[in-house]
């Protein structure tokens, strides 16, 4: 059963809304919201103790008391997963000529790897800077077209249907 209130002595796991920032873990102290909603009074893992709201966008996980019962979401009644993907780009300069190699790789269904280039013009001022940018975005937006284009796969995949994916 799903609940979204916490208990006294419940693991709470909220992960960050930022690439490279550990999950934290902490536990529930004390229920200061009614019928055991937020805030909570929560002792981290980092010895800090302190009130959490959880709030748009939370993504933290309660667990009960029973490590073997299912885990509950705080937020938005859905269990969270944390997943840690890195994306890792690569810059090769050549004369007027750039590329760039972006890998999608860490706990990620597939490794995706994508290529951008830029040339710089010979009446155009030798910044390197700027060759590198051009075309470490072209390799990062093609990365993200590859990225959705595998995401429309695997849904016709799992659904047979053909999904209608829009890049915002």
């Amino acid at each position: 059963m799903t609940r979204t209130q916490a208990r006294v002595g419940d693991r709470i796991f909220l992960a960050s809304n930022r690439t490279g920032v550990a999950v934290r873990t902490g536990e529930v102290l004390e229920i200061q919201g009614p019928d055991g909603g937020p805030p909570y009074l929560v002792r981290w893992t980092d010895g800090h103790t302190g009130l959490f709201y959880p709030g748009p966008g939370t993504s933290a996980q309660l667990t009960p008391h029973d490590p073997d019962g299912p885990p509950a979401a705080v937020h938005e009644g859905t269990a969270a997963r944390v997943r840690e993907w890195q994306v890792r780009v690569s810059v090769y300069e050549s004369g007027d000529d750039t590329s760039a190699v972006a890998v999608l790789s860490g706990d990620t269904p597939v490794e995706l790897t994508a290529r951008g280039f830029s040339h710089r013009s010979g009446h155009d001022p030798a910044v390197a800077r700027i060759g590198d940018e051009v075309a470490a975005a072209r390799a990062l937006r093609h990365l993200a077209d590859t990225l959705l284009e595998t995401a429309a796969s695997d849904i016709a995949g799992s659904t047979g249907e053909e999904p209608i994916i829009r890049a915002t």
